[in-house]
């Protein structure tokens, strides 16, 4: 029988590596008009776009990112202050729903 691969990736706020389902997924989507450009939270992990990945239990990470620029650098790209309160309102939410 085979060993089924894990999926890993790297937190951009803590630094860690966790498996992909410990992580919530930071999405930029592609500048065209179907899809507008924006950056959102991607709690299915199958939006099309540029991901980032945080850890899905604290908003400390986010902090982290967004005082590193890591987020910016990330998707190329300023993000306004309000996109960075909007996808901390989502992540608390989703965390709620998961408790």
């Amino acid at each position: 029988m085979r060993i089924k691969k894990v999926p890993m990736r790297k937190c951009t706020g803590c630094g860690e590596m966790k498996e992909k389902r410990q992580l919530v997924r930071i999405v930029k989507a592609p500048d065209n008009e179907a899809f507008q450009g924006g950056i959102s939270v991607d709690l299915t992990g199958k939006k099309p776009g540029r991901g980032a990945y945080i850890c899905n239990d604290s908003l400390e990470c986010l902090k982290k990112a967004k005082k590193a620029g890591r987020l910016e650098r990330a998707f190329s790209c300023k993000i306004p202050e309000e996109v960075y309160e909007g996808l901390a309102q989502e992540i608390s939410a989703a965390a709620q729903k998961q408790s």
